[in-house]
């Protein structure tokens, strides 16, 4: 079947204001997400709220926003390709993509986490590394270097304590001191581990995005259709919405796990007592046994607070259809001239 390309692009343009949207709303939260799972040992934090505290308290509040200027940059295309993916796949699987059929409908969400990890993967990449800068700038055994040269030695040496170090950040002075930016951290990673340096993770990016979508999607398209209007032919705005904050909610705790072990293979830097881990097996293993079963769960409530707003934001948007409002008014144009 012919696939509708005005429509994607309406979509591309929706999935880019609702990511957009989204995670200028929810970032800090995504922070202590960040924070609280890559904590070892004695914990800085004891919660989101004490987390959200402490990082308002230390670095300001735009602290809690450290690392959302390359989630901002890149957000737009991943959320595009994730929504505009699922919806290519429905329609190639679904005929008119509108049937209820769970199997396709989750055939089709595999597809669209598989596509969306090419942005994921770096994105989260470069966001992990400055969102958890503050929690081992709050720890008095912090192996965090300052300068953005000294930054590339460590991921030269793989977090090893020999990288040289002129000073390591205090809780104190963590507003003053000068962090290396996501575009230091990504040359310096292209240029001493090649393009497999932004990819670190990849595997672990695909085993918690996949699973992910495939409970998200066909979630949310047999929730949205308990609201089904036939007079307007669609449901509601409220439960659009509600249906996609309780599917990404769902989803998201579901995969918490698969997170956690995302974001600390993930992570660069190291604190002295934290552990380095050569790929997800051997990250599982460790945090099974040095942390215990609960360590799976870091930060699921923080997870759930994430997702369920940027997917409720979403469906709002998609619902609206602020894209095609954009596209229609463009074509009026046009027309005009």
């Amino acid at each position: 079947p012919s696939f509708p390309w005005p429509s994607v692009t309406a979509k591309l343009i929706n999935g880019g204001i609702a990511g957009l949207l989204g995670v200028t709303c929810v970032f800090p939260i995504d922070l202590a997400k960040t924070r609280l799972q890559n904590q070892h040992g004695k914990d800085i934090y004891k919660g989101m709220i004490d987390c959200l505290m402490k990082t308002a308290r230390v670095e300001g509040f735009l602290g809690m926003y450290r690392g959302a200027a390359v989630n901002l940059t890149l957000v737009t295309p991943e959320k595009a390709i994730k929504l505009a993916a699922n919806d290519f796949f429905r329609q190639l699987l679904m005929e008119d993509g509108m049937q209820r059929n769970l199997k396709m409908e989750m055939l089709a969400g595999c597809g669209a986490g598989m596509c969306q990890v090419v942005v994921t993967c770096p994105m989260e990449m470069l966001k992990i590394q400055l969102q958890d800068a503050g929690r081992l700038g709050g720890s008095v055994q912090s192996k965090a270097l300052e300068s953005p040269h000294c930054f590339a030695l460590q991921i030269h040496h793989h977090g090893s304590a020999s990288a040289p170090s002129s000073r390591s950040y205090t809780i104190g002075s963590a507003s003053t001191h000068k962090r290396p930016s996501a575009t230091v951290i990504a040359w310096e990673l292209l240029r001493t581990q090649g393009l497999a340096g932004l990819y670190k993770g990849l595997g672990a990016t695909l085993l918690r995005d996949i699973p992910f979508s495939i409970i998200y999607f066909p979630l949310f398209a047999n929730l949205n259709n308990l609201g089904f209007n036939e007079l307007t032919g669609k449901a509601s705005f409220v439960h659009s919405f509600m249906s996609g904050c309780v599917a990404g909610s769902i989803a998201a705790v579901i995969v918490t796990p698969l997170d956690v072990l995302k974001t600390r293979i993930q992570t660069l830097k190291k604190g002295l007592v934290e552990e380095n881990y050569s790929g997800i097996t051997d990250c599982a293993r460790k945090l099974w046994i040095q942390e215990g079963p609960s360590a799976f769960m870091k930060g699921a409530g923080c997870r759930a607070l994430v997702i369920a707003p940027l997917f409720g934001i979403a469906q709002g948007v998609y619902f609206i259809g602020i894209g095609e409002h954009i596209l229609n008014y463009s074509e009026l144009n046009n027309l005009r001239l």
